[in-house]
């Protein structure tokens, strides 16, 4: 993996407040390129790293907790396998992001467990929370000409067990109208 050194702890990331007080997850570096696709499994090993970690959400000081399930969902979900171009590639780098994505989250919304497939680990039913972060884009000498601006569904299962875990980022969705400049 290019720019990826096996180390989650030197993520190159902030939250920054865009002018109508909104927080954003400001990822500074691209480490899962590809000019035909995003190799998954190296998002997977990238990913792995989380499990057992957990993290509050400001908006509602829920802890949300990252279970070894979230490795495979996150990057074998119908939804990940949907995603094409730019939105798989921002799919792949919010990962790096999660921690502060969770943080920053704001919006819960709770959803009964409606599928047999989740009876168990989704006992309590889901929430969802709604997210933003920022990927860099290069000019032709590599330069961060600005920033695109998504927005992501944070999606978390209340398990049997009282406790939240993060499932998956869905809806990942470019902000048309709102690049910035580094």
């Amino acid at each position: 993996m290019e720019g990826y050194d096996g180390n989650i702890k030197n993520r190159n990331i902030n939250i920054i407040t865009d002018l109508k007080g909104n927080k954003i997850v400001l990822i500074n570096d691209i480490i899962f390129k590809g000019k035909k696709a995003i190799n998954w499994n190296d998002v997977k090993v990238y990913l792995e790293s989380y499990v057992r970690e957990f993290y509050e959400i400001a908006d509602t000081k829920d802890i949300v907790y990252i279970g070894k399930d979230l490795p495979d969902e996150y990057t074998g979900s119908r939804y990940t396998y949907s995603l094409k171009g730019a939105n798989a590639k921002a799919k792949a780098n919010a990962s790096q992001g999660i921690p502060e994505m969770l943080e920053i989250a704001v919006g819960k919304q709770f959803r009964e467990n409606s599928g047999e497939k989740h009876l168990r680990n989704a006992a309590n039913g889901w929430y969802r929370y709604d997210s933003r972060f920022a990927l860099p884009v290069y000019d032709e000498s590599g330069e961060v000409e600005r920033y695109n601006i998504f927005h992501a569904s944070m999606l978390i299962r209340h398990a049997n067990d009282g406790k939240m875990y993060l499932y998956d980022v869905l809806d990942i969705k470019k902000e048309t109208s709102n690049p910035f400049k580094s």
